[in-house]
């Protein structure tokens, strides 16, 4: 039997074909995150002090109800995305590897929906 070094037997294995995938959503997701933070902290800057009509109206409007549910999803597509990675690398036991990416997910998936919802239901005055 032949011992090799760990580079001569993962030669010709090729890749999983997933990292560059997850790569780029990071990067785009961040990126995407630089604006829309941005947007948010002017946001809040000029409401410091606006009582809450003005609060209310400036949700009201289509354009920053959407940017603000944009910022949401996108928050925590990129948590998740981080978090995938945080486990595929420090969590070595594949059954608890499975149990934390589903309540990653169900916990992302749950709290997009939760805070289109509200985010709705402030925009349309209900």
């Amino acid at each position: 039997m032949k011992t090799l070094d760990p580079i001569a037997r993962a030669k010709g294995l090729g890749s999983a074909k997933e990292g560059v995938h997850h790569w780029y959503a990071q990067r785009a997701s961040a990126v995407l995150l630089l604006f829309l933070l941005g947007w948010f902290i002017f946001s809040l800057f000029s409401l410091a002090g606006a009582g809450y009509a003005t609060s209310r109206a400036f949700i009201s409007n289509p354009v920053n109800a959407s940017l603000l549910g944009l910022l949401l999803v996108v928050v925590l597509y990129h948590a998740m995305l981080g978090l995938q990675v945080v486990i595929e690398d420090y969590v070595h036991n594949p059954a608890v590897e499975v149990v934390l990416y589903f309540i990653t997910r169900a916990g992302a998936y749950v709290m997009m929906a939760l805070g289109i919802v509200h985010i709705l239901k402030l925009a349309l005055g209900a």
